[in-house]
């Protein structure tokens, strides 16, 4: 569905894992674009329904592409550079009051 428009010449690959699943992205990319471009559409899940949400906007401005990075919630997948060893999880919900602001 989601596929770069041109290759970059000879990006960095990084590895990263999505709900325990290892995957691989390329350096310069954001979260929700190496998510997308991995086959993974859904990232979070409505607090109300649970209906499940993919990035939307890629801009920063519909929060469509809410996930938990490193263990912190409600982290913008599209403005957000992914790196090396990233551990990102799918929010389930909304964020929980007391966690970290980290």
């Amino acid at each position: 569905m989601f596929r770069p428009m041109r290759e970059r010449a000879a990006s960095a690959t990084l590895a990263f894992s999505f709900d325990g699943q290892p995957l691989t992205g390329r350096a310069g990319d954001t979260v929700a674009a190496a998510l997308l471009a991995n086959g993974i559409v859904a990232c979070r899940e409505t607090p109300v329904s649970g209906s499940p949400r993919a990035p939307y906007c890629l801009m920063g401005v519909c929060f469509e592409c809410l996930v938990v990075i490193d263990g912190v919630g409600n982290r913008q997948g599209c403005l957000v550079p992914l790196a090396e060893g990233m551990r990102i999880e799918t929010q389930h919900g909304r964020r929980q009051f007391g966690e970290d602001a980290a």
